[in-house]
């Protein structure tokens, strides 16, 4: 880490992006008011504001992120599971 870096606790970027979710408050507006470049702000947003999936429902990025993980080995077990029962069918 650089040495002149600030570090933030993960409840004050969560705040952060709660004032800006909820829509009344700017990028400027927060960069002013608690003393955090915008590019910052941006980040934590896009890390951790909720994907909305459907109607009322929600995920974290990080719960998305899991997903997609389980979703392509999903996929992977599919095809290798294809593949077998091909080579059973040519046995038979």
């Amino acid at each position: 880490m650089a040495k002149n870096q600030k570090s933030y606790t993960p409840e004050f970027k969560q705040q952060i992006v709660d004032l800006y979710n909820a829509g009344g408050t700017s990028y400027p507006q927060l960069e002013r008011e608690y003393g955090v470049n915008r590019s910052t702000i941006s980040g934590w947003v896009k890390q951790l504001s909720p994907i909305k999936v459907s109607e009322g429902g929600t995920v974290t990025p990080k719960e998305y992120k899991a997903l997609q993980k389980e979703i392509q080995r999903l996929k992977t077990e599919n095809e290798i599971i294809k593949k077998a029962a091909a080579i059973f069918a040519k046995e038979q």
